[in-house]
Parts: C-alpha cells; structure tokens; sequence
C-alpha cells in the first residue's frame, strides 16, 4: 500500500493514497432489461439513495416497511437537467411495493438552490432522526456548484419519518486538507468535491463520524478526490479530521463513501466513473470501488488488488451508478442509461430520455473475505 505525507500550513497529515498500477475489468453487474426499468414513482426521475439506517448501519425495518431518500426531479427531456433541480424524496418500501412520502425539506426551509446527497440516521433512542444531506448553491442567490453539508432533525411518526426542524450547517472546509468546494460552474466530472455526508458509528472506538467526498486542498490537480472524515465530540460538535484516502493525480470524484466492518475489518467503499479518471493514468469503469484497514485511521490498501469490486458490464458501461453499500452489505443504486446497444447520443439524441431509467436498480449482495470482496452468489 501507498502511505501519503502532506504538510499543510498548520500540521502535517498521513493519508493512504489509491495508486493502482492498472484496473482490470471486475465482476459485471448483470444486465438491466426492461422489466427492472419500471419506475417506482413514475412522476419523477429518481437516482442516488440511501437507506434510513440504524446508528450500527443496519437498514431500519419499521412496521415491516423500510424507509428510503431519493434525489429526485421531474422528468426534463434531457435527464442531465436533473442535477440543477434535485430534491430529496423519501419513499418505504414493504410488503405492498413502494408509496411515496413527499420531500422531507420543504422549499422554504432548503439551504441551497439543490439538495444532493447524504445520509440518515435512527438513533439509538428509537424515535429520533438525523438527515445529512448536500446543501448545492444558496437558497435566494444564483445556481453554482457551491457545496455545503448540513443535517436536519426529524423524528419517527406511525408513518415514518417525520417533524423535520430546521436545516444546520455541520463543519466547513479549512482550505488547506480540503477545497473548499464554491465554483460557480463547473464541467461534470471535473467540480471540486465537498458533499455525499454518511455516517458511521465504528464498532471499535464508539465514535460516531461522518465519511463524505471531498478534493485535495493541497494539491492544485485537476484530478485530486479523496474521502475526508469528521467526527462527533464530547459536546455534540462535528470536528474536521484528516482524509482517510486520497486519489490526488489518479481520479477526482471519489463519490458517496460508506464504510461497514466485517471479521475484524474494515471496508472503505465509493462510486465513480471512468471519465473522472486522469487521462494517462490507470483507468477503470464506472464501479463500485473499496479499500481495507484494520482500523479506520488505516492505513488502508486497496481490496481485490487495484480496489474495483463490480462494474457495469462491458456491453452497456453507463447501465448504473451511484452504488450504496448497506450495513448488511446489499448495494443499492439507480438505473442511468441502459439499454444503449452501443448506440450513441449524438447518432440517436432521443435515447436521452427514453433509456434513461430514474429508478432503483436491482439490488445485489457482497461476500467479504479479508481483503477481497466479490458479488454474492
């Protein structure tokens, strides 16, 4: 494994540093049909997710019925538009499918202009609820690719979540371990990073802690994604700690990280795409990617030899994205453009909105041992 030294202005820091030599294709995801494309809302597009999970990141099953956030948007003709107008959707799912609960923040009380992705919490108390979420722009102002991380607390009525306050700030980028993310625009996979809050309580200190995508505050790369972390103090404050990871030179968005502990170990996992990859470099598919430690603070070493866990298949290479691991180790994530048969936007502009799924993907699991983690038979 490769162990990083920075120095910043104010201290230096050790960080493990994602340097595969090359990405071999990984274990293909199977292929999405028609019949998993049905959207469970069929109003809106749907993708990132997660699940309302209990502090030890179990899935919360509630009167049978699981609780799920959504980034959402209607349906524009090109679902690229999507992204300029996300909401947080929270649905359940039980025995009679899915019903949909409506959007947990109301417009009037949303920090931004957007609100991206995050995480939610029942806490041990059994009735109270955290949701962190990305905060995108400021509400009032026009829209940027400015990112902040916020929570908003809920608790737990006889249909679900419920009686959310008002929308706090957690912590601010320092500048120096991370960029602070303010772009006014910016190219798709080439934005500064400081979104995606997911909690973990870990198992061996108590601690509670905050995982979330941020970029390299030392280093001026275009390509420089790394994991940063926060945690939970005495006092209830969030405290900005160092990067756990960091792809500086090697892939700018390490995106949605979440972490699950099995056997004595520990698993780093994260989304991203083969076009955030540094041209040159090492490259690989749009995938779920993992590190492994034996303790949060690592140092952490990439699981299957270069990190990739599964990927899209070879045939359709943009079928899903955004993969969430669950504490049960079930990856959920969306259906993007499936379906395209090797046809291409520019020759068929219409396959934008019609193979475009905006729905939950099929749900798979993982199998862990030791620093390998393959997909579940």
């Amino acid at each position: 494994m490769t162990i990083a030294k920075f120095k910043t202005e104010s201290d230096s820091m050790t960080v493990s540093a994602w340097r595969p030599s090359s990405i071999e294709p990984g274990a293909e995801i199977a292929l999405i049909g028609p019949i998993h494309a049905e959207p469970i809302l069929p109003d809106l597009d749907l993708w990132d997710n997660w699940p309302l999970a209990h502090e030890d990141g179990r899935t919360a099953l509630l009167n049978g019925r699981q609780y799920w956030f959504f980034l959402s948007a209607p349906k524009f003709p090109d679902p690229g538009q999507r992204h300029d107008a996300a909401r947080i959707r929270l649905a359940s799912l039980g025995p009679d499918g899915w019903r949909d609960h409506g959007n947990p923040i109301p417009a009037a009380q949303s920090p931004g202009t957007r609100e991206w992705a995050g995480s939610a919490v029942l806490h041990d108390d059994g009735s109270s609820i955290t949701l962190f979420f990305t905060a995108t722009g400021r509400r009032g102002q026009a829209p940027s690719f400015e990112q902040r991380l916020f929570a908003i607390s809920g608790s737990l009525g006889s249909d679900g979540p419920t009686a959310w306050g008002e929308p706090y700030e957690l912590f601010k980028a320092d500048g120096q371990r991370y960029v602070i993310a303010a772009e006014a625009e910016g190219k798709p996979g080439l934005i500064k990073a400081f979104r995606d809050p997911a909690w973990f309580r870990d198992p061996g200190t108590g601690k509670a802690h905050l995982l979330f995508t941020a970029s390299a505050g030392w280093s001026e790369d275009d390509y420089n994604g790394v994991v940063g972390l926060a945690t939970l103090d005495s006092d209830g404050n969030w405290q900005l700690g160092d990067p756990l990871v960091e792809a500086v030179g090697i892939n700018n968005e390490l995106e949605r990280p979440s972490a699950l502990v099995r056997d004595g170990h520990y698993y780093l996992f994260w989304s991203t795409q083969r076009r955030t990859f540094k041209p040159g470099g090492p490259n690989g598919p749009n995938g779920l990617y993992a590190m492994v430690a034996d303790q949060l603070n690592g140092p952490w070493k990439p699981v299957n030899g270069s990190g990739l866990i599964a990927c899209n298949p070879a045939a359709e290479p943009t079928q899903g994205y955004s993969w969430w691991v669950t504490g049960s180790g079930e990856v959920w994530s969306f259906i993007d453009h499936w379906g395209m048969q090797g046809r291409t936007f520019d020759q068929h502009p219409e396959l934008l909105r019609s193979q475009f799924g905006g729905t939950p993907a099929p749900v798979f699991s993982l199998a862990f041992n030791g620093d390998q983690v393959t997909l579940s038979d």
